[in-house]
Parts: C-alpha cells; sequence; structure tokens
C-alpha cells in the first residue's frame, strides 16, 4: 500500500481527494490529514480513512476535534508548526492543497521527503517558484501538477519531448462575466461572481475565475511547472470546459486532453502515476456537446493577464506582489469594501509601489508578500472612498 498525506483535507480540492482514497480503500494508508478550521470534516474525513494524524491549523478547533475523535486511535495536533510537521512526515504521495501563502512551508517540508507532491497550491511556484524548484531538485521529488490546465499539458506532453513543443495552451471558462460588458462588470456583485458557469471551487478562486487572475496565475506556473519563457504560454477562452489543456509539437500536431469537469480526474491522475486508476466521473459525451467554441481573451476587460505576464517578466518578487496584493483585493470585495473592477486596479498599484525586489529565498518571498498585502489593505480604504 502507498502512504498518503492530504494538506487542506477539508477544502474543495482536498474533500476530492478523500473521496478518491475512500474508492480505493486498500491502495492507499493515510499517513496524515490536515484541515484548515472545520474540525467536524476533519475528523469525519480521519475516522473514515483511518488515518494516523490528523491536524487543524487553527488552534480555536483543537478542542472541537478533540472531542470528535476522542476514543479512536488517530492522534491529533494543531497549529502552524504541527501542520509543517504533518507535511514532513515520510509519505510516498503527499496533496498539497493548502491555499494562499499559508501552503509554502508545508509543501516545501513535504518536498524534502524527496517523493511524490501533488501540488494544487499555485502559490507555491507563483510566489516561490525558484526556491521551490531548486528543493524538489535537491530532493529528487516529483512534482505533479493537479491544476485541471496544468496537469491536461502535463499528459498531453506524455513523450516528455519539452525541446520539440512550441507552445502550451491553457484553457479558461470565461468565467460568469464572459460577455458582460466594463459597466455591468463595474456593479458586478460577491453573489454574481461567485456563480462559475461549469466549475464548483471555493469563494477565492471562484472570484480568481472571474477575473481571470486565476489564469493568469496559471500562465506563471506553468513557466516553472515546463520550463518554458512567457511567449509560449497561450491563453484561450473556452466556456464548454471540454478541453483543459494543449500542447502545439514543431512538426504541427496539436494535442489535447479532455474531460468532464470535475477535479476528481487530475486528482486522480496524480494519485495513481505513473499508473491510472478507475473513478466515478461522468464520462464526457462529446456528441452532447456538439460544439466547442474557442476565443482569445479580452485583455481590456480581463487586465490580471496583462499583469501576471508582466509580472513573469519582471521576475524576482513580482509574482509573489502580485499573487498577494490579489488575496487581499479578493477578501476586500467579498466583503464588499471594493468594486469587482478594483480588484485589477489595486493589484497593478501594489505591482507598481513595490517593484520586483530579489527574492532567492523563502524569507525573501514572505517578507515581500507580507508588504504587499499591507501595502495592499492600505490602497484599500483609498478605492473604497
Amino acid at each position: 500500500m502507498r502512504t498518503v498525506t492530504v494538506l487542506g483535507s477539508t477544502g474543495s480540492i482536498g474533500c476530492s481527494t478523500v473521496d478518491l482514497l475512500e474508492q480505493a480503500r486498500d491502495r492507499y494508508r493515510v499517513r496524515a490529514l490536515v484541515g484548515g478550521r472545520n474540525a467536524k470534516k476533519l475528523a469525519e474525513q480521519a475516522l473514515s480513512l483511518n488515518a494516523e494524524l490528523a491536524v487543524v491549523a487553527d488552534e480555536a478547533a483543537f478542542d472541537e476535534l478533540r472531542s470528535l475523535l476522542s476514543g479512536s486511535s488517530v492522534k491529533i495536533a494543531c497549529g502552524r508548526q504541527a501542520v509543517i510537521d504533518a507535511a514532513a512526515l515520510p509519505a510516498d504521495w503527499t496533496m498539497a492543497a493548502i491555499t494562499g501563502a499559508a501552503g509554502l512551508e508545508p509543501v516545501l517540508a513535504a518536498v524534502k521527503n524527496g517523493r511524490s507532491v501533488a501540488l494544487a497550491n499555485k502559490e507555491a511556484l507563483v510566489c516561490a517558484g525558484d526556491v521551490m524548484l531548486r528543493a524538489v531538485a535537491e530532493a529528487g521529488a516529483t512534482l505533479l501538477p493537479v491544476d485541471s490546465e496544468h496537469n491536461a499539458v502535463y499528459q498531453s506532453m506524455a513523450d516528455r519531448q519539452v525541446s520539440q513543443v512550441e507552445k502550451i495552451i491553457l484553457t479558461a471558462s470565461g468565467g460568469p462575466f464572459r460577455k458582460s460588458s466594463l459597466a455591468e462588470m463595474e456593479a458586478a456583485t460577491p453573489g454574481q461572481a461567485l456563480k462559475h458557469p461549469t466549475w464548483s471551487m471555493g469563494a477565492k478562486i471562484s472570484i480568481d475565475s472571474a477575473t481571470m487572475f486565476n489564469k493568469g496565475l496559471e500562465v506563471i506556473e506553468a513557466a516553472r511547472i515546463f520550463n518554458l519563457p512567457e511567449s509560449q504560454i497561450d491563453v484561450l477562452v473556452h466556456p464548454q470546459s471540454v478541453v483543459h489543456g494543449m500542447v502545439q509539437y514543431t512538426d504541427g500536431s496539436l494535442i489535447a486532453q479532455m474531460g468532464s469537469a470535475d477535479m476528481r480526474i487530475p486528482i486522480a491522475h496524480t494519485l495513481a502515476w505513473p499508473e491510472r486508476m478507475a473513478t466515478t466521473s461522468s464520462r464526457l459525451d462529446l456528441a452532447a456537446y456538439a460544439t466547442l467554441e474557442f476565443s482569445a481573451p479580452d485583455e481590456q476587460r480581463f487586465p490580471a493577464l496583462r499583469l501576471a505576464r508582466q509580472a513573469l517578466r519582471s521576475g524576482g518578487a513580482a509574482p509573489a506582489i502580485l499573487s498577494a496584493a490579489n488575496e487581499i483585493a479578493v477578501d476586500a470585495f467579498l466583503n464588499k469594501t471594493i468594486g469587482f473592477l478594483d480588484i485589477a486596479r489595486l493589484v497593478e498599484k501594489v505591482m507598481e509601489k513595490l517593484g520586483a525586489p530579489p527574492a532567492d529565498t523563502l524569507d525573501a518571498v514572505l517578507h515581500w508578500d507580507a508588504q504587499a498585502r499591507h501595502e495592499a489593505r492600505n490602497l484599500t480604504s483609498t478605492l473604497a472612498a
């Protein structure tokens, strides 16, 4: 049996991972499950999978977790250091699904085991790409992309002939405002922005999809994963979300990966890699779609793509600054402090203020992450006025 750890088990990606593990109990033994503050969900998962350890990041939820797991064989812990310690436990496969900068240290701890790490935390490569990839190389670890787009490219590049790749293409649904005017987007509410047309996701990633910051972050992540320059990474708006990623080769071949809009499919690919496993995900019926649409993104209405490409070209701490400022801006929008289009405006202002300072250590990355958050909070009140 392969040993596994799930970081961020109570989130959307984590719950999908747990579902797959429950379907294949004879193949996997769970070392640790790490959740944020949902003690009830974490306890249910730990008991269902007979996990060795359950860790809740929020110390205020520890008493509830202890009560719920009382009498079981599951060990428990809480707090930031406990999360990092759980990530450091030797496991054949680790799902890294803790969102935001909070996931950086746990991902690094998992990488240092030199095993397989399924990466669902964009910030690990967006904010600390050089640091993370250096750690992967030193440990001899394997990074397996979980994002549906990167996983699709990874599958489409199965022969690993990277030198023969002309470009890779990431697809984007276009979100709920794909056909909206700037005036309509200016007046958009959090409720409208959260209504993703094809995927069921958490609040942060749903807003990122609506602004297309999600796709911008994915361009940066793709550059790290596949070691390609920004000029060789394209984005196409594809509202049906059937084709998740494509690889254009120098001989003219275009290879695409398709599947239902179900995150269990890319997760299962990484969980069973280098083999495959059966899932209960719905099968794709192309005849039911009849037509698949593709179009270039509009960077005037969705400036996030332009800002992300700018950060990637600038290098240093610029991607970390972009990501951190976006987190604050999204939170401010969800709390109705700023408007929808103010998200990109705020991020651009923070990027202009802080520039692209060097960030070749985790401490440097975390420093500029904190600085960006500080600047973004200060600017929030200005935009809200």
